[in-house]
């Protein structure tokens, strides 16, 4: 299998997730970096190609443009505006909607015909428009959804605890954004239901935490960038490695025509399915909740 990886945009996502990808073992054979400022993606290769001496991966870096996605297997979009403090997610619509149009039909001219993979905000709205611009199968665009914020809840859960976070069984669902829920009612730690060791006002508060991490990171360093870093290159993995890995991601809902998070399962040919999640009444209003936000942005765009 092809391990060709093409990142555009090399601000502190993109680069942390290039960074990321460097110390896995076996993950990417060539890595491709594209930004609107070439000399900053000519400096960033030299600085990843002289990590390789000490690396675990053997791969090969440099800084490239749209006609290096032809023959990739993945192309992950990390441009586009940050999120600053005071906005949310939802504020960066209108930054980020031009600038996705012009990459994404840039990078299918070259006859790209990969995964995309979406790490820019707002994350689900951002996915449906990649979708949209690309006109590909829906199972090959997918988007970071609620990695993050899974990944997010599981450490502190794991912390509160004393567990690790690996043994943390937990999903969060929904808008990558401020309407996300986490689905209690199919939370485990081992092989026991989270009831069994959280209260539900514990459960409240890490909810809101998890919810309010971006917030708090922003307002103490100005941008969030490791743990979506991570995440890219953990779902990166699960494709590159036809793993048929079941990971929280932006995929297409069929029904309600856009992208939302949902476990999926994810391999070699990108979103295999999503994975079905008996919700409680509850947890199904907060679903929907989520699609009418996600959806009532899509419209305000497209009209």
């Amino acid at each position: 299998m092809n391990k060709k990886v093409v990142v555009i945009g090399c601000g502190n996502v993109g680069m942390s997730y290039a960074y990321a990808l460097l110390n896995q073992k076996n993950s990417v054979h060539e890595l491709v970096l594209i930004d609107i400022d070439n000399d900053k993606a000519q400096g960033e290769a030299m600085d990843l190609n002289h990590c390789l001496a000490f690396s675990p991966s053997v791969m090969h870096i440099k800084a490239g443009t749209y006609s290096d996605c032809k023959d990739a297997t993945v192309v992950v979009i990390a441009a586009g505006s940050n999120q600053k403090v005071g906005e949310t997610r939802m504020d960066l619509i209108n930054k980020n909607a031009g600038i996705f149009k012009s990459i994404v039909e840039s990078v299918v001219a070259s006859g790209f015909n990969g995964i995309f993979l979406v790490a820019t905000n707002p994350l689900d709205v951002m996915t449906y428009i990649t979708y949209k611009y690309s006109k590909f199968n829906p199972n090959k665009v997918i988007g970071s959804g609620t990695s993050l914020d899974t990944a997010r809840l599981r450490f502190i859960i794991g912390e509160k605890l004393q567990i690790s976070p690996k043994n943390v069984h937990a999903y969060v669902m929904g808008e990558h954004g401020d309407s996300e829920f986490v689905a209690w009612s199919t939370a485990t730690v081992g092989l026991n239901n989270i009831n069994s060791f959280l209260t539900e006002e514990e459960m409240q508060d890490i909810c809101l935490e998890v919810k309010n991490a971006a917030y708090k990171i922003i307002e103490k360093k100005q941008a969030t960038y490791y743990g979506i870093g991570m995440c890219l290159a953990r779902i990166t993995s699960a494709i590159l490695g036809d793993e048929n890995s079941i990971i929280t991601v932006s995929c297409y809902d069929d029904d309600n025509k856009l992208f939302i998070g949902k476990p999926a399962i994810l391999n070699k040919n990108g979103i295999v399915k999503s994975v079905y999640v008996s919700l409680t009444p509850s947890e199904e209003q907060k679903m929907q909740e989520s699609i009418d936000i996600i959806k009532k942005t899509i419209e305000g765009l497209e009209n």
